[in-house]
This record gives structure tokens, sequence and C-alpha cells, in this order.
């Protein structure tokens, strides 16, 4: 018969054999322990972009929005269908009718003996009306299109800041522009290509250039014209500003660059006549001088930078004290 004291010896030798008594389900603090101790530590967080660069990407993300959503849009991509379709008609037109007229003379006869004159002949038609009013319908309804939907504000509540998003509708208006601008060169360019023959270009000032020369001078063409229709946009964002009907601010500028138009028609308007937009946008055919015609390139230029200058900042002083209710 076992006595207490033999049974408390048992007790001891039993826990001193088996180690410390589990608990069914459980798992001892020191093998959760070494558990923990065979795992790698965690690696750290990226370092996260300073606070400079947030502002930035913010910029990059909201013009990247707002490109997408106007070349998305199919009225845009209308306008650009219908501006790459003219050269066409103009080259086919030029192909079937014009070789029936022995008279021929300027630019329709250059045409006819060198493709890469149907490019200067389409900017000569449509950089008057047709691309301005292209130029129009995307910058004027930059601002007001978004107050007239009621989406203004909500823009303004994110943390861009009114002159950011201003500069942004404007770049996009500007990217616009010198895409309707390689659309009608493209489309002039390959339409040429494929119904006048190709080779040296003789220029209006009778010196005869090289067909690599030519394509560099429609470069430079384009950029010039381009940079024109940038400036018309400065003034449609300017009329945008000011109001809540899109409509009104297209309107505006479309009419503007015709009565700029009717004014140079007027002989005793002359003096005033180099300080109107349109009268710089015809200044392109300077390249089909030899040698270019720097002066004239510049006085444009010059003008367009002058016209982007007045009517951004009269933009930015009215769209930044402005109060938005809508």
């Amino acid at each position: 018969m076992s006595t207490p004291e033999d049974a408390a010896a048992g007790a001891g030798t039993l826990t001193d054999t088996t180690g410390p008594r589990r608990t069914p389900g459980l798992v001892p603090v020191t093998e959760t322990l070494r558990t923990v101790e065979r795992h790698e530590p965690a690696p750290e967080p990226p370092a996260t972009a300073g606070p400079g660069t947030r502002p930035v990407r913010a910029f990059w993300r909201l013009l990247g929005s707002e490109l997408g959503l106007t070349f998305r849009r199919p009225r845009n991509l209308v306008m650009l269908a219908v501006l790459g379709v003219v050269p066409v008609i103009v080259g086919v037109a030029l192909r079937t009718f014009g070789g029936a007229d022995d008279d021929m003379t300027g630019l329709v006869q250059d045409v006819a003996g060198n493709s890469l004159m149907l490019t200067f002949v389409s900017f000569s038609f449509l950089v008057l009306l047709l691309m301005p009013v292209a130029v129009s319908v995307v910058a004027g309804d930059s601002v007001a299109g978004e107050a007239g939907g009621g989406t203004l504000r909500y823009l303004l509540a994110a943390p861009a800041g009114r002159t950011r998003l201003l500069a942004v509708k404007y770049l996009n208006a500007v990217v616009y522009a010198y895409a309707v601008t390689a659309v009608v060169a493209l489309s002039a360019l390959v339409t040429g290509l494929v119904l006048f023959p190709a080779g040296d270009v003789t220029l209006l000032s009778g010196t005869t250039v090289t067909l690599a020369d030519g394509l560099v001078r429609i470069a430079i063409s384009v950029g010039y014209v381009g940079a024109g229709m940038a400036a018309l946009a400065a003034v449609a964002l300017a009329l945008s500003v000011f109001t809540e009907v899109s409509i009104g601010a297209i309107a505006g500028t479309v009419v503007l660059v015709i009565v700029c138009q009717v004014l140079r028609a007027i002989p005793e308007l002359g003096s005033i006549a180099p300080y109107l937009l349109p009268t710089r946008f015809t200044n392109f055919d300077a390249v089909l001088r030899s040698p270019i015609d720097v002066a004239a390139l510049r006085d444009g230029l010059l003008t367009f930078g002058a016209y982007i200058v007045l009517f951004g900042s009269i933009a930015w002083a009215r769209f930044s004290g402005k109060d938005i209710t809508s």
C-alpha cells in the first residue's frame, strides 16, 4: 500500500521525465517563441515620395485624365476626322479638274508638280476657319463646360488648386491644337504622295530643294501653325472662365476670328492688321522661300506668345478669384 510520501515522489519523478504538462489544443510558449524566431523580419515599407513630388504627380495624373476625356469624346474625334478628310477632297479635286486647265498658276500649279505642296495648300484653306473652330470648341468648353455641368466645384474640391487646374485645361487644349495641325498635315502629305509625283520641290521663290528639305519645311510649318492654334486656345480659355455656357465661349472665339479677318480686308485699317491674330496664321508660307524667312516666323511667334501671356493672365485673374457656385 502506497503512502502519501510515495505518491508525492512519484509525481515528482513523472514531472521530471515528461517535461512541462501540455494542455490539449495549446502550444507551449517556448515553442511559439522558437517558431517566431525562425521567420525573417518583415521588410520595411518603401519610402514614400516626398511632399515636393506629390503636386507634380497629381498634375500629370490630372492632365492625363483630361487628355483621355478629350480624345475619347466623339465630338472631338469627329472634328479631327472632318479636318483629315478636307485635304483628301482638295487633292482629288486638283487631280481631277486641275489637269484640264493649262493656265494654272501659284500653289495649284505647284501641287500638280509635287505632292508636298498639298500640305501648304491645305493649311491655306483650313487655318483661317475650320481649324480655329475645332480648337475653339475644345478650349471654349474647358472651363465653361465644367461649370455648366456642375462638376467644376468638385474638381476644385480636390487638392489641385485653381492655378494648376487652369494650366491643365490650357495644356489639354494645346495638345488638341497640335493634334488638329498634325492630322491636317499627315492627311495632306499622304494624299499628295498618292495622287501627285514626289521629288524635288519648287518653292515660291523659284528655288528647287530636295524632298528631304521639303519634309523639314513641312515640320517647321506644323510647329508654327500649332503655335498659332495654341494662341487661339488661350483666347478661348479666357472667354470660357467668364461664362457657364460653353457655346458662348466657343461662338465668341469664332466671331472674334471672323471680325479680325474682316478688319484685315479694310485698307484703311492696315496699320492694325499686324497685331491681329489671324494675320499671323498664314505666315507659315515663310518656309516656302529660300532661304526661309525667319523674320516672318519670328514675328508670328512673338505675336502668338503675346496673346498667350495676355489672355492667359486674364483667364488666371478671373478664375483665381471667381466665386464657384456650380
